[in-house]
C-alpha cells in the first residue's frame, strides 16, 4: 500500500497541509456520534414507549425519518465539504446533534419528539461517516483506504461502547435524563474535536481525470454512476433488512432471546473483522470485480441464514460472516467514487451515491417486517432478500468502470 508521504503527489500540498490530529479526532467523534445519536435509540425506545404511551411504530418512524433527512441533507453537505473543507460543517453538525437530542429529551408530545429527530437527521448528515470520508479522502489520498479503514474500525466500536453505557444510565435515570446526559456528552466530545482538530488548510482539489471532464454533474448523470447507485441501494436494502430480521428469524426457529441477541452482537463484531480485510481485497481485485464479489457474498450469507436451521454455532458463524460482508460494504461505498472518478468531486458525488442507499437502509426494517407474514415467515423473507442481493450483484457486474 502507498505510504502516507506519497499524498503530496495527489494533493499538491504534502503532509504539512494535513492536520495530524484529524484521524484520531474523527475516530473519537465517529464512535461518539454513532453511539449516541444512532445506537442509543434502540436501547431507549422500549423505555420511551412504556413511559409515554406513544406507539412504538410512531417513535421508530421518527427515527427512520431522521435517516431519510440525513440521506437528502448529505448531498448538500458533500458539496460544502468539497469547497470549504469539513471543519465548519462538522462542528455545526455536532452542535445541532446535541440540541436535537435535548429537544427529544424534553419533548412533551410525539410531534415535538419527531421534530427533534428530524433535526437529528441533519446532524447525522454532517457528522457521520460521509463527511468524515470526504475529509480523509482529500487529506490522505492516495493512501486514503488506510485512513478510511482506521476510522471505520473505530466507528464499529460505537455500539460496543454506547449501547451498554446507555443501558447503564437508563437503569439509574429516566429516558429523558439519559438523553440529556448523552447530549451533553456528545457536545463535550465532538464539538471541540471537530472545531480544533479539523482546522488545517483544505487542500486544493487535484485535477479531475480525463473521463470526468464534464464535471460532477456529468458524472452524476452518467449510466455507470446510476447503475452503481442502483446496485448499492438494492444491496443496502437487503443487508439492513437482514440485520433487523435476524433476531425474529432465530426466535422463529426456537432459539432464546439471549441466543438471538448474541448472534446479532457477534455479527457486529464481524463487521470490524471484515474491514481489516478490505485493503488486501482492494489490492488483488479490480473495481467491478470487487463490487460484484462483496455484494454477491452478501446474498450468499443471507441465503444461508434463511436455509440453514441450525445448529446454533453454525448460525452464529453465518451471522459473523454476514457482518464481515457489511463491514466491507461500508468501505466499498466509501471508495466507490475515488476508484472510478477520482477525488476532485468526492463529497458531492458521494452524497448523491449514498443518498438512495441510506434511504433504503432506513426503510428496510419496516419493509422486512411487513413482508415476513405474507411470505410465510422469516426464512422465506431471507430467501427474497438473497434474491435482491443477487440482482444487485448482477447489476454491479454489468456496470462499466469509467476509463
Amino acid at each position: 500500500m502507498t505510504n502516507l508521504h506519497t499524498s503530496e503527489a495527489a494533493t499538491g500540498t504534502g503532509d504539512r497541509s494535513r492536520p495530524h490530529a484529524a484521524l484520531p479526532a474523527l475516530c473519537a467523534t465517529q464512535i461518539t456520534s454513532w453511539g449516541i445519536v444512532y445506537y442509543a435509540f434502540p436501547v431507549l425506545n422500549p423505555r420511551i414507549t412504556a413511559a409515554t404511551g406513544w406507539p412504538a411504530g410512531a417513535t421508530t418512524a421518527s427515527f427512520s425519518a431522521a435517516l431519510l433527512v440525513s440521506a437528502l441533507a448529505g448531498i448538500r453537505v458533500g458539496r460544502i465539504i468539497d469547497r470549504h473543507g469539513p471543519r465548519t460543517v462538522m462542528t455545526v453538525g455536532s452542535v445541532l446533534g446535541a440540541l436535537s437530542l435535548l429537544i427529544v429529551a424534553a419533548a412533551p408530545n410525539l410531534p415535538v419528539f419527531a421534530i427533534g429527530w428530524l433535526l437529528a437527521g441533519g446532524a447525522m448528515a454532517a457528522t457521520f461517516y460521509q463527511p468524515a470520508f470526504a475529509a480523509l479522502t482529500r487529506w490522505f489520498a492516495p493512501d486514503h483506504v488506510r485512513a478510511l479503514t482506521i476510522v471505520t474500525l473505530a466507528g464499529g466500536l460505537a455500539s460496543t461502547v454506547f449501547a451498554p453505557t446507555t443501558a447503564a444510565l437508563a437503569n439509574h435515570l429516566s429516558w429523558r435524563a439519559t438523553y440529556a446526559v448523552l447530549a451533553l456528552l456528545l457536545a463535550a466530545i465532538t464539538i471541540p474535536a471537530h472545531a480544533l482538530a479539523l482546522k488545517g488548510p483544505w487542500p486544493t482539489a487535484p485535477p479531475a481525470p480525463a473521463h470526468t471532464s464534464g464535471g460532477a454533474t456529468a458524472v452524476a448523470r452518467s449510466r455507470p454512476f446510476w447503475t452503481l447507485a442502483c446496485a448499492l441501494t438494492l444491496s443496502a436494502f437487503a443487508v439492513y433488512a437482514v440485520v433487523v430480521a435476524l433476531v425474529p428469524l432465530l426466535l422463529e426457529r426456537g432459539f432464546t432471546t439471549t441466543e438471538a441477541a448474541w448472534a446479532l452482537g457477534l455479527g457486529g463484531a464481524g463487521q470490524t473483522l471484515g474491514r481489516t480485510l478490505y485493503a488486501s481485497l482492494a489490492r488483488h481485485t479490480g473495481t467491478t470485480a470487487r463490487t460484484f464479489i462483496i455484494i454477491a457474498l452478501g446474498g450468499a450469507t443471507t441465503a444461508a441464514l434463511g436455509c440453514v436451521p441450525g445448529p446454533y454455532p453454525l448460525l452464529v458463524a453465518l451471522s459473523i460472516a454476514a457482518g464481515m460482508v457489511r463491514g466491507n460494504l461500508t468501505l466499498l461505498q466509501a471508495t466507490a467514487i475515488t476508484d472510478r472518478w477520482g477525488t476532485t468531486h468526492y463529497g458531492h458525488l458521494s452524497g448523491l451515491l449514498t443518498a438512495p442507499a441510506t434511504a433504503a437502509s432506513a426503510l428496510a426494517p419496516f419493509a422486512g417486517a411487513a413482508l415476513a407474514t405474507p411470505l410465510g415467515g422469516y426464512p422465506h423473507l431471507f430467501t427474497l432478500l438473497a434474491l435482491v442481493s443477487a440482482v444487485a450483484a448482477l447489476i454491479a457486474a454489468a456496470a462499466t468502470t469509467p476509463k
